[in-house]
């Protein structure tokens, strides 16, 4: 419990809006939330949100020490009052979480504090009272792996230090099967093949080239695809990336001539279509281990899909994913 004593300075204003400038870090709902219980309370005794303070009116508020502290990118979860998560699996160690297009997965992805997936992550486990930061030493929950704002599919969190280590372990040795869905312009040609290059990422314009032979500082990429239906001008593909670079299937389908639908930087937005964002959706995940995986090794043969895609129900109605259509 800390207590607060109004000065000359704060009086006259109205409790919930003096709470807001002295306690940041506390959510608007979750501050009235905490009057209406009273664990907010002025002069020991309950008050409303809209009570005027008067000099030397002491507040009791009966929160988490967390609260009080210098709001910053490593709190920026205390100020999500109500995680909204789209959760497709869940145990002691792990979190999947069906990430929707338009959320950065981090602030440095230019998300505001408090409003990426990490955050409602972070938020959710503490607000479920299995993250206790102020008894962790070094641990934070974290993703494992990263998929671009404007996409939406499986984001991995780790729960749990060991979870992070063998989940970090297996990405880098790719054990981990990603499976993405994908409209793109026109059908390709195999219906189903493989794309090959090598791939040249210009941090400075925050785009990558595809080659179809070496140049120094590329890499070599490849996606592996498959034709799944055909309307329209549109082909919905499966693909399998065998190499996992920065914006691998945008850019090798643009490369192939079959840019990916409302993909405006590495294609054109087509005006016969009300999209403005890549049809690109990382929609199943399956774990295939080859070495010991500790503690996940329960997680070994699963696989785990989303229920559905927006752009597959839009523009291949009748489609069942995971089946024919």
């Amino acid at each position: 419990m800390k207590e607060l004593t109004i000065g000359q300075n704060d009086a006259g204003q109205r409790l919930d809006r003096f709470l807001a400038k002295a306690v940041p870090l506390l959510p608007a709902s979750l501050a009235q939330k905490y009057i209406r219980l009273k664990r907010i309370k002025r002069n020991g005794a309950r008050a409303q949100r809209d009570t005027r303070l008067e000099v030397g009116d002491t507040l009791q508020l009966y929160i988490n020490d967390e609260f009080f502290d210098t709001p910053r990118e490593d709190n920026a979860y205390l100020t999500v009052a109500a995680p909204k998560l789209n959760i497709v699996y869940e145990d002691e160690h792990i979190l999947l979480v069906d990430k929707r297009p338009g959320l950065a997965v981090h602030p440095h992805d230019g998300a505001e504090y408090g409003r990426t997936l990490i955050d409602q992550i972070q938020a959710y486990l503490y607000q479920k009272h299995e993250w206790r930061p102020r008894e962790e030493h070094s641990f934070t929950p974290a993703l494992c792996n990263r998929i671009d704002r404007n996409t939406g599919g499986i984001v991995i969190a780790a729960k749990t230090a060991e979870a992070l280590r063998v989940m970090n372990q297996k990405i880098k040795d790719r054990e981990i099967d990603k499976r993405y869905l994908s409209i793109v312009e026109g059908t390709p040609k195999p219906r189903d093949g493989s794309l090959k290059g090598y791939l040249f990422k210009d941090a400075v314009k925050n785009r990558v080239f595809v080659t179809d032979s070496p140049k120094p500082g590329a890499k070599t990429c490849q996606t592996n695809y498959k034709t799944l239906a055909s309307r329209n001008g549109l082909s919905l593909m499966e693909c399998e990336l065998i190499t996992g670079r920065t914006h691998q299937i945008r850019a090798q389908f643009a490369h192939a001539g079959h840019p990916l639908l409302g993909d405006g930087k590495y294609g054109k937005l087509d005006k016969r279509y009300d999209r403005t964002y890549q049809a690109l959706y990382s929609y199943r995940l399956t774990f295939r281990f080859t070495t010991d995986a500790g503690a996940l090794e329960y997680l070994n043969g699963k696989s785990f899909q989303v229920e559905n895609v927006d752009f597959v129900e839009e523009y291949f109605p009748g489609f069942q994913i995971g089946g024919k259509a």
